[in-house]
């Protein structure tokens, strides 16, 4: 049988999804504060948390994920499956909504 060499990698051979892990690890950041600190869009910032979202469940950690609230009548999307932010509030219809927020937790 081969042996299977350990690759180390530095920091400039880090992917996308290693970087916004390492971030999220730091705190709590939402879509457009991720894709700014890496200068990426937030479709693909988007693209990259949900595959991050469902390889994390082969591990110790899952991605938290903080509702996003309206912020003219207060409601919750407790309910939402969708990473992306919603585009008005179901109960008002108000555009004035705060962006979910992203985190890691430990199972």
């Amino acid at each position: 049988m081969a042996q299977k060499k350990e690759i180390e990698i530095d920091e400039k051979n880090k992917t996308k999804r290693q970087e916004i892990l390492e971030l999220l690890q730091d705190g709590p950041l939402s879509v457009k504060e991720i894709s700014r600190i890496l200068r990426i869009t937030e479709v693909e910032t988007l693209s990259h948390l949900d595959h991050i979202k469902k390889t994390l469940s082969r591990s110790n950690y899952i991605l938290d994920v903080i509702p996003a609230l309206c912020k003219n009548c207060g409601f919750i999307f407790k309910k939402r499956e969708r990473l992306k932010k919603p585009g008005k509030c179901p109960m008002c219809k108000s555009t004035f909504v705060a962006p979910q927020i992203f985190t890691l937790k430990k199972r």
